[in-house]
């Protein structure tokens, strides 16, 4: 079936295909941790119910998504031995360690403390949980330290010398870590990621007051999510512009490919807004540009000369249009985060932020947003390194494994089937409970001051059982 088919072209589809479907979940869970343990704090703090109720709704979803991010996590790590074996036989020192960190430190930090944070709130005490929430939204983001550490040095390798078999080895762990793109690399995706987190809650939050403008809780989501993107969003734009000045210094053919200059510009470089670039024929079609804005931006100079790819050997070239649209893609969703955020403000200072329902339809549409900027900016990222899995120093087509194409397309089909089998089932459940009402807190009516209810006992009359410590606010 895959006879006439290219091992390599299909070995990196189908690590493309199971890394997309990955990056979606721990892009969540890295914010939704967070939020968690901000909502919890807030409950211990200010005693007020409805904070908890959040909690409680949000907590299946958390709980969900992290275990599907941990399955679908796990298939990447075969895949380096089955497919990209020569890969993790040259860089195996390296990379190898890293993600070793990773499970030793952040996973099992998370998986440690993830049982107490979700059935033992009426088992360890207030305080013991709260703990508890806190190291696991830690977890979240020493496993993006240690992931982003890795693919860092494969973007911007440094501190390693090689071998006489040709291998890459540490020669100074504190440079491996802290690649020259690490810092940038690391602020950038976990911003994008309380971004995604922010526009998901948002969006439940937005849908829920589109039926019901009086819900206490779906005015907690919208007003701590927009309050997160109004804040969120200018940094992010902020910090691409330094990550996009670290990638011109470092990898300056990616940016040329991002930007579509395949000819060099001496006296000023345009910015192509929208644009047909073709590989081929080295050159944008039916370009809408500004002219010199390309120079100013990455350079903040509108007369400084900006090299083009006919510098480069064609050998060297990423795939152009790949880049220059996904590149685009999380830019533009960027934009409309952005805008989301300064029209959340102006209602906000309007006092109508709960009455706008145009704002409300805004924000339920831009749910989405986040995981399809992720996933974009993930693309530039990596479709940008190529021909390359470590840049400059090991090529692609050295990297893969000496398997047949029919071997690889096999296993690429069935990856295919089983994820969306499992995770379609997964994502319509979360979709399921994020569909339910949250629960609105009522005054006086406090979580802590019902009785905990003990198996075979009947609630007492008046109490509803959802309102018991630890319950559930969504059912189940």
């Amino acid at each position: 079936m895959f006879e006439g088919f290219d091992a390599l072209l299909l070995a990196r589809i189908q690590f493309a295909f199971t890394v997309s479907f990955h990056f979606i979940f721990p892009a969540f869970t890295i914010g939704l941790a967070s939020y968690l343990a901000v909502l919890e704090g807030l409950w211990l703090w200010t005693g007020r119910g409805v904070f908890i109720d959040v909690f409680h709704y949000w907590i299946k979803i958390f709980a969900l998504s992290f275990a599907m991010g941990v399955v679908s996590g796990i298939v990447l790590t075969y895949q380096f031995g089955t497919n990209w074996s020569v890969f993790s036989d040259r860089t195996g020192a390296v990379i190898g360690p890293l993600l070793a960190y990773e499970v030793l430190t952040a996973f099992f930090l998370e998986s440690g403390f993830l049982g107490i944070m979700l059935f033992g709130m009426t088992r360890v005490g207030k305080g013991l949980h709260f703990a508890a929430t806190l190291l696991v939204a830690a977890g979240t983001l020493l496993s993006a330290f240690w992931i982003i550490a890795a693919n860092s040095w494969m973007q911007t390798p440094s501190g390693h010398l090689t071998n006489e078999a040709g291998q890459f080895v540490p020669a100074d762990w504190w440079k491996v870590i802290f690649s020259p793109s690490f810092p940038y690399r690391l602020v950038h995706t976990v911003l994008g990621a309380y971004l995604t987190t922010a526009l998901v809650v948002g969006a439940v939050g937005a849908w829920h007051l589109l039926r019901d403008r009086t819900n206490e809780g779906a005015r907690v989501m919208f007003a701590m999510a927009m309050g997160m993107i109004m804040v969120t969003a200018p940094v992010q734009v902020l910090v691409g512009d330094f990550h996009g000045l670290n990638t011109l210094e470092h990898q300056p053919v990616k940016i040329m490919a991002v930007e579509g200059h395949f000819e060099s510009h001496p006296e000023g470089a345009p910015l192509y807004l929208f644009g047909l670039p073709s590989q081929q024929e080295a050159t944008v079609h039916y370009p809408i540009a500004v002219p010199k804005l390309g120079s100013l931006i990455l350079e903040h100079s509108l007369n400084a000369p900006m090299e083009g790819l006919e510098t480069v050997p064609r050998e060297e070239w990423p795939h152009v249009p790949v880049v220059f649209w996904s590149f685009r893609i999380m830019v533009g969703l960027g934009l409309l985060m952005l805008a989301l955020g300064v029209w959340s403000l102006v209602a906000y200072l309007r006092g109508n932020l709960f009455d706008t329902r145009a704002l409300h339809q805004f924000a339920t549409l831009m749910g989405p947003a986040g995981f399809v900027a992720v996933i974009a900016g993930w693309v530039t990222t990596e479709a940008g390194r190529q021909p390359y899995t470590v840049y400059g120093l090991l090529r692609m087509a050295e990297s893969v494994s000496p398997l047949a194409a029919p071997a690889v397309g096999s296993s690429l089909l069935a990856f295919i089937v089983v994820y969306f089998a499992v995770f379609s089932v997964g994502t319509w459940y979360i979709l399921r409970l994020m569909a339910h009402e949250p629960f609105p807190s009522e005054p006086g009516l406090e979580r802590g001051s019902a009785p905990i209810r003990t198996a075979g006992i009947t609630p007492a009359q008046g109490l509803d059982p959802r309102r018991a410590i630890g319950a559930s606010p969504v059912g189940n």
